[in-house]
């Protein structure tokens, strides 16, 4: 075309026809500059057909359209005039799956076009360009009804579109393009070419330009333009059809740039031939096939055996214990191209080669962590295999998403635990379970596009809520954490000239790392990603339980660029877009992981060499389980004393769906209001105070209350108002800064300092009237949480006037501000907080170390803060303390306040039994004191505030009575089957005189004060070293006895209901004060105890799994079910818990030996005792064993059983026992039988068979050898003793039992007492002494476990003396009943089948 110089010379008056006009017609108007006769056809890729532009036209079919236009043109010399054609193509959707939409197939559409234009259409120039993003390139001017979109919508669902997929198929695509024109087809002619304007990794080399934006067309969105926007782009077609090849720019839209000219020395459109343009093309197999390698790996690990039983704890879990592996994360994760040998098979997810998850073939092929893990158990499941995404079944528990970043995680952790919990392969609950975390790349990679989406602390948050999750949510569970990859190397990969890598491929991956100005400041972000990681496991928040833990594996750290030979960095490591892991590396990334689990904490593995053999290491002897934080001796940090905030970790923090109209069903989540009545301790003085500023104290600090204050947040202070406002932020009512009861900070904190239980009902009113007008209370329909805590300063006047502070008139003034409430106020739900006990506060007076006055102590508390140790006044106030405690329960167990639906009273008895904050040196911690060391510091009002919260959500029966200062008080949450707080009616929890256990007529409580009843300073591992409050589990065998068969019956009716929660040695209904059991003393020394029953349900049972009528024959069955149910129970750790198991068998054994001598002879009743024994040696760890002696039976027949109205026959209960005549031989026969039981049984247990174990003891308590039956005033045997049958015992007399046990236990073998004459008595419980703190054993109370011991004389016998003794006195004897029997068989033949008739019950 040759040069014009334009007719105007007005410079501007091109651009001012250029204002509006579609692409084509700019390039028109600007060629007619040159050329006024030049004429005008619609472009391809935007013809209109006469069917007014159909939308499946395709270029071939436009261009041929075009064609014929062209020829059938009469103002058009065909053959001869030049063409300027340009072709608008664009890249194909990747919403479509189809065949026809994959980036070759397109390519090959526009190649068809190409050639047809080539070989049809003489003199053309033909421009390509892109028009991918850009929805219309149509004339502004036609009907838009006319106009065809050029680009669909790309994206038509979120889980069809990717945008590594989207990258990859356009560098195919282009990749194609760029070899089409390459191959120079078009440009064999001087009278044909084609040139592109320009091509997509062109267009995004520069996003700027002379400080003005360009557009991306990388990205996904779509791009619209109309009007100006068109003639721009017009102007700058033409402008880039004056560039060389190589040196065209990119299109932007800002504004209409100034046309350029022809120049003098190149005065042609550029083509590639004038452009001297040499191709280098970006290959799409960008590197040679790695060398074919195996990736297989030999485990030398000789033992692979899992554990003896299944594991409790995650610290003692070992590899063949896992039987459920599974995997988060990213496309390293997914294995995307894992095994590709191109471009377009980076598309596909090789999960079966993932390094952490993969199942393909096995360990001597493929080496990943799941093929390392099938090594030690074949077992194992949730593996990937194949190909495909994490949607495709063979995925299993692989949820990886290529392309993800770290706030996708919750997603994916949701979707996983979906997954396992509706696997029918998996127990969800027992089996033991493995998942590895791995993220963070695709965060770093795009960084710097959004500085504040990508910081280091979103990232930890992502994590933290994925990790939250499966805390909450998943039982027996190891978490690998893998800290994000070092992506720096991959800077020196993409620099290399001398490596053949997709350089615009990695740049779009991961333009952050490759293209970046800084990688001094991507480097620190990278390090503080992994810092933040590490920072948050540091805390410790993922070990509080012990079938939880998550451990950070650091190997990829500091990983390095492999390199070559030749000192190039070693791309076959890598997948063909030289960015993800190629086989090669994820063999390795397995190796490493598998040895990071075996390393300990502080000594793992950070920097992967990918290059290096990496041997894999096998669990030691001496640690064979995975390496966690406990397990490898590492120390937590410490929390500052100053912060006291709290996480809460709960998932269900919603409202009810609809408003909850019962109190029963009330979430916290419901609660809009709170407000609370009481005295200093609410109203918050000195809680603020700095230390010995005394006076600071009259300061009320009611925005820190523990029950009430709402200053800052959760985060910051730990207040019962700021755990609801993270249920419900709209929550009101809550106080805030200081100041007195009538400022308005306080709102309805209506606590007056000094104020005792009679002022409770004028603060009741006052905060009746305030809710009532107050605009941010709707009063009717808002739910309410009130809190009640008052107490202190009434016992604290008690000496001064015992009548007026009477625990009658306490509860009395109680009731009248509770009736008040009852009456006045709908939705509400009041916690009553049970007085505290204040007396072992004494000691911080009584200290004369510390610097708290005793002046003080008088004139605030002079009736409990004072007194002495051992004083008459300790013991009138502790009798005080209990009594107003039990004024306050009787009150709320009446049932008053539970008359409407919408209003009850819980009574939150966490601070019934309080522990002292002692320093290592025992001296009392004082920072949890206010300056007077009357009042709290915000140390404990944060401690008391997280008690109260568990205890609203603890049922009736099973709230916490005891609080500790320094314990650690985690937050509980709601739970999916329990979302409401605990009422009575929630907790199936009846009150008298309607609940299942009913209550004595008689109080047969005790009263135990011990000094000292702490735990041993570390778990000790003798049980010669066992302390009371060692014990952590409690548990009992054996027949009617220790089910209490009888305690509360009133009749026949009722005769056979096990009363298992008075059981003397496994029950545990009320406290000690109502009710004496073992497990109720056991509770003085350790408040945690678990495993007693409760009620008289089966399912209350606990460890209690004595059965009615059974002999010493059905003793193995209940020790094996007792020695499952420990193993599955996931309230003890089974391995570590200190048990107590109590056993007393043997009365149905001696009731029935007269009616078959062989079944139940004493040799019998031995072997099976020993045989019950030998099975809890051989499996039960840390166990220390009550063998109660069997009853001396002949006492029971002093009974008069006729006139005492027995319901039922003594031949029916014990015909062995109770039928015989006084002085006959049956009789005699019977109490040598019952003799030899409990001598021979003491003689098996006292010899050395079960000594060999340092945890393991078994103990003979005689209390019962020698029995006296209790007598009345007139000397007749005391039936309130037994019950209704005259057989079993009542709850008084179980309590007996309960008292002579707990006796025996503390008294030293060979000192025991061999009698029990039933007597009752609150202060005959025993105590531990300082000079002997732990139970008895025959180690620890100084006798050889050689033989018998003489338990009244305490006289050691020879253990061949008694076996001769006892064999002896075996043979005599069996002569002697030889010659008896067969002289009572000839003379009554019909004995032996009148005792098997006579035999009708059995308990």
């Amino acid at each position: 075309m040759a040069y014009e110089k334009p007719k105007s010379s007005d410079p501007h008056s091109d651009r001012l026809e250029l204002l509006e006009c579609t692409v084509q017609a700019c390039c028109k108007a600007l060629v007619s500059r040159f050329n006024p006769s030049v004429q005008y056809y619609s472009s391809l890729g935007n013809i209109r057909t006469d069917s007014q532009m159909e939308m499946s036209s395709s270029l071939l079919e436009q261009a041929e359209e075009l064609t014929r236009n062209m020829k059938d043109s009469q103002k058009l010399d065909y053959e001869n005039n030049w063409k300027l054609i340009t072709v608008f193509y664009q890249y194909p959707s990747w919403a479509s799956n189809s065949q026809e939409a994959s980036p070759l197939n397109s390519v090959k559409e526009l190649e068809e076009a190409l050639d047809f234009l080539h070989e049809e259409v003489p003199k053309a120039f033909v421009n390509l360009v892109d028009s991918t993003q850009l929805v219309d390139l149509s004339d502004p001017y036609m009907d838009q009804n006319n106009i065809r979109a050029i680009s669909p919508d790309l994206c038509s669902s979120s889980n069809e579109c990717s945008s590594l997929d989207d990258i990859i198929r356009r560098w195919a695509y282009q990749d194609a393009l760029e070899k089409l024109l390459a191959s120079r087809r078009y440009d064999k002619t001087d009278y044909f070419t084609v040139v592109p304007q320009t091509f997509l990794h062109e267009a995004d080399s520069h996003l700027t330009r002379n400080g003005k934006a360009y557009v991306d067309f990388s990205k996904r969105s779509s791009v619209k333009i109309t009007g100006k926007e068109f003639s721009a782009l017009g102007v700058e077609l033409w402008n880039n059809m004056m560039q060389p090849v190589g040196q065209k720019q990119p299109y932007h839209f800002s504004e209409i740039p100034k046309a350029q000219c022809p120049s003098q020395d190149h005065p042609y459109f550029f083509t590639y031939r004038n452009s001297n343009y040499s191709f280098s093309l970006v290959k799409s197999d960008a590197k040679e096939e790695p060398e074919q390698l195996s990736f297989g790996t030999s485990l030398p690990c000789s033992d692979r055996s899992p554990s003896d039983t299944v594991p409790l704890s995650v610290h003692k879990l070992k590899p063949a214990d896992i039987k459920v592996i599974g995997a988060l994360g990213d496309s390293l994760t997914a294995a995307n191209g894992a095994a590709a040998a191109n471009i377009l098979e980076l598309l596909t997810q090789y999960r079966g080669l993932s390094w952490s998850v993969g199942g393909n073939e096995d360990i001597n092929t493929i080496t990943t962590l799941a093929n390392i893990l099938r090594e030690f158990n074949p077992s194992l499941t949730g593996f990937s295999t194949g190909t495909g995404t994490q949607e495709k079944s063979n995925a299993r528990l692989n949820q990886a998403v290529a392309g993800a970043r770290s706030e996708a995680l919750s997603s994916q952790a949701r979707r996983l635990i979906d997954l396992m919990k509706n696997d029918p392969e998996i127990n969800f609950q027992i089996d033991w379970k493995l998942i590895t975390l791995f993220i963070g790349g695709n965060d770093l990679c795009g960084s710097c596009k959004d500085t504040e989406r990508y910081t280091p602390d979103n990232f930890v948050s992502n994590i933290q809520t994925a990790l939250d999750i499966f805390h909450k949510e998943v039982p027996r569970l190891f978490v690998n954490l893998v800290t994000v990859l070092h992506v720096l190397p991959l800077s020196e990969l993409y620099h290399e000239k001398n490596v053949s890598c997709p350089r615009w491929l990695m740049s779009r991956m991961c333009s952050c790392i490759v293209n970046s100005n800084d990688l001094d400041a991507m480097e620190v972000l990278n390090r503080k990603y992994q810092e933040g990681t590490h920072s948050l496991i540091g805390t410790g928040r993922y070990d509080t339980r012990e079938d939880f833990t998550v451990v950070v594996q650091p190997f990829m750290e500091e990983a390095e660029m492999p390199y070559t030979k030749d000192g190039l960095p070693d791309a076959s490591f890598f997948a063909p877009d030289c960015f993800h892991f190629h086989q090669k590396s994820h063999s390795q990334a397995a190796r490493a992981l598998w040895n990071n689990m075996l390393e300990p904490v502080g000594e793992k593995l950070k920097a992967l060499v990918l290059n290096d053999t990496i041997t894999l290491k096998c669990p030691s002897l001496d640690q064979p389980y995975l390496r966690t934080y406990k397990n490898s001796g590492y120390t937590y940090p410490t929390r500052p004393l100053e912060a006291h905030g709290s996480q809460m970790l709960c998932n269900e923090v919603v409202p009810s769906i609809n408003s909850s109209v019962s109190v029963h069903s009330l979430k916290p989540a419901d609660v809009q209001v709170i407000a609370a009545l009481g005295d200093s301790w609410t109203a918050g003085n000195g809680i603020g105070s700095k230390p010995n500023d005394m006076l600071d104290m009259n300061t009320q600090y009611r925005g820190l209350a523990w029950s009430i204050g709402g200053d800052a947040s959760l985060r910051n202070v730990t207040t019962l108002s700021n755990i609801l406002s993270e249920f419900n932020v709209n929550l009101t009512g809550y106080s805030t800064s200081t100041g007195g009861p009538n400022d308005p900070i306080s709102f309805l904190n209506r606590a007056v300092p000094g104020a005792q239980a009679e002022n409770l009902s004028d603060q009741a009113k006052q905060l009746v009237k305030l809710m009532k007008n107050d605009s941010r209370i709707n009063f009717d329909t808002d739910w309410k949480i009130i809190t009640i805590f008052i107490g202190i300063h009434d016992l604290c006047n008690y000496c001064k006037d015992i009548n007026h502070y009477s625990a009658a008139n306490f509860s009395s003034h109680i009731q009248k501000a509770l009736d008040i409430l009852h009456a006045e106020v709908p939705k509400t739900l009041v916690n009553l907080v049970e007085v505290m006990d204040f007396l072992p506060l004494r000691q911080l007076f009584l200290d004369s170390r510390l610097p708290c006055s005793i002046h003080i102590a008088e004139e605030y508390c002079g009736c409990i803060l004072p007194i002495k140790e051992g004083s008459s006044e300790l013991v009138m106030m502790t009798e005080a303390v209990k009594a107003y405690q039990s004024s306050m329960q009787k009150l709320v167990e009446t049932g008053r306040y539970d008359t409407q639906e919408n209003f009850t009273v819980v009574l939150q008895p966490f601070l019934r039994n309080i522990t002292v904050p002692l320093l290592q040196g025992g001296r009392p911690d004082i920072s949890f004191f206010a300056p007077d060391c009357f009042h709290l510091s915000q140390k404990s009002h944060s401690q008391l505030s997280r008690s109260l919260w568990n205890n609203m959500l603890q049922s009736l029966g099973n709230k916490t009575v005891s609080f500790d200062f320094m314990a650690n008080h985690n937050l509980s949450c709601p739970t999916m089957s329990q979302p409401f707080l605990g009422t009575y009616k929630n907790s199936n929890y009846t009150y008298a005189p309607l609940e299942p256990t009913k209550k004595p007529s008689q109080d047969w409580g005790s009263d135990l004060s011990c000094p000292g009843q702490t735990p041993s300073k570390e778990v000790p591992t003798s049980v010669h070293k066992l302390r009371p409050a060692d014990i952590r589990v409690i548990a009992a065998l054996g027949d009617s006895l220790t089910i209490a068969l009888g305690a509360l019956a009133t009749g026949l009716d009722d005769l056979k209901t096990p009363w298992r929660g008075l059981s003397w040695s496994a029950g545990s209904d009320g406290d000690l004060d109502s009710h004496t059991t073992l497990p109720n003393i056991l509770k003085k020394f350790n408040p945690n105890l678990s495993g007693f029953s409760t009620g008289t349900e089966q399912a209350t049972a606990g460890f209690n799994r004595a059965v009615g009528n059974a002999t010493a024959l059905n003793l193995s069955a209940q020790v094996l079910e007792l020695i499952e149910l420990m193993k599955s129970s996931p309230d003890i750790n089974y391995k570590d818990d200190w048990k107590l198991v109590t056993i007393l068998i043997g009365r149905n054994d001696l009731c029935q030996y007269c009616i078959d001598r062989e079944t139940y002879s004493v040799e019998k009743y031995v072997q099976h005792l020993q045989g019950s024994l030998d099975i809890l040696y051989a499996e039960l760890p840390r166990a220390f064993v009550n063998v109660v002696e069997i009853m001396e039976l002949t006492r029971l027949r002093k009974i008069e059983r006729e006139t005492a109205g027995c319901v039922l026959s003594g031949e029916s209960l014990c015909p062995c026992f109770l039928n015989p005549h006084e002085n006959s031989s049956e009789l005699q026969e019977m109490q040598r039988v019952n003799k030899d039981y409990q001598e021979r049984s003491s003689v098996m247990i006292n010899g050395s068979r079960y000594d060999q174990r340092e945890d393991f003891a078994v103990v003979v308590q005689p209390f019962f050898q020698n029995t006296n039956l209790p007598l009345d005033s007139d000397g007749k045997p005391d039936l309130s003793f037994f019950a209704v049958d005259c057989f079993h015992f009542s709850a008084r007399g179980y309590a007996g039992m309960a008292t002579a046990l707990w006796n025996n236990m503390l008294e030293p073998v060979g000192k025991k007492q061999s009698y029990n004459n039933f007597t009752h008595g609150r202060s005959t419980l025993k105590c531990p002494t300082s000079e002997h703190p732990f139970l008895f054993t025959s180690r620890n109370s100084g006798c050889q476990s050689s033989g018998s011991m003489s338990e009244n004389s305490g006289t050691v016998v020879p253990y061949w003396a008694v076996i001769v003794a006892v064999a002896a006195g075996f043979l005599a004897g069996s002569l002697i009943i030889w010659v008896l029997m067969a002289q009572r068989v000839r003379k009554h033949p019909q004995a032996r089948n009148t005792g098997i008739e006579g035999k009708s019950t059995s308990f």
